[in-house]
């Protein structure tokens, strides 16, 4: 695994990582003001609700060490190879497809099938899409799970991760994650790549030949 990472890989980790040190020393600001809200009014005096910039900025925001620790892992193994791919100003316009995406999957899961009013915040929508980018660029490539530690082609890890998301999102026997927001990363950026491959009506300037 190539360890110089490009500019804009390099630049969302760079970014992700301060902001989650403002976030401790700022409260419940960030959260209150730039974390995804569902729609309509808010229930918190505190709390503003639903703005659209929430759509980018829930996504440089977490929940704990835990949660920035393995988006970043992630966001550190397949960001380089797919921006190395795509060139930077491609790999940065999917990546925010993506964090848009999954916003939206998630206000409507919200809205319409479990209620309530509580933020959506970290980098997973991004870091699904470059998961499933992955894997259908380089669907041979081994990736090693780490419980338990065996590896497997990339296809097969994206399959079966998104396979799973699935069935916790709809038996709700994960609460506090949100399943569908992760399936709305990986779907949308399934969607920009088919469309720089050539498969929509609309044609890209550039197609991706891979």
């Amino acid at each position: 695994m190539n360890i110089d990472l490009p500019p804009v890989t390099r630049a969302l980790l760079i970014v992700n990582v301060a902001i989650y040190l403002l976030q401790q020393v700022t409260g419940n600001f960030l959260v209150a003001h730039f974390a995804l809200w569902p729609l309509g009014p808010s229930q918190y005096t505190d709390v503003a609700g639903f703005e659209p910039w929430q759509l980018v900025t829930y996504g440089f925001l977490h929940g704990s060490p835990t949660h920035i620790v393995f988006n970043m892992l992630a966001l550190w193994m397949f960001g380089g190879a797919i921006e190395r791919l795509f060139g930077s100003r491609p790999f940065a316009l999917y990546y925010f497809v993506c964090v848009i995406g999954a916003a939206f999957a998630q206000l409507v899961t919200v809205r319409y099938f479990t209620g309530g009013f509580y933020p959506t915040l970290g980098a997973s929508g991004g870091v699904f899409g470059l998961l499933l980018a992955y894997g259908m660029m380089y669907p041979h490539a081994r990736i090693l799970l780490l419980f338990p530690p065996i590896p497997m082609p990339a296809w097969l890890f994206v399959i079966g991760y998104g396979a799973v998301e699935l069935v916790l999102g709809i038996t709700g026997t994960q609460a506090g994650v949100a399943h569908f927001a992760h399936l709305g990363g990986m779907a949308f950026g399934f969607l920009m790549i088919q469309y720089w491959r050539g498969k929509f009506p609309l044609k890209p300037r550039r197609i991706l030949m891979r």
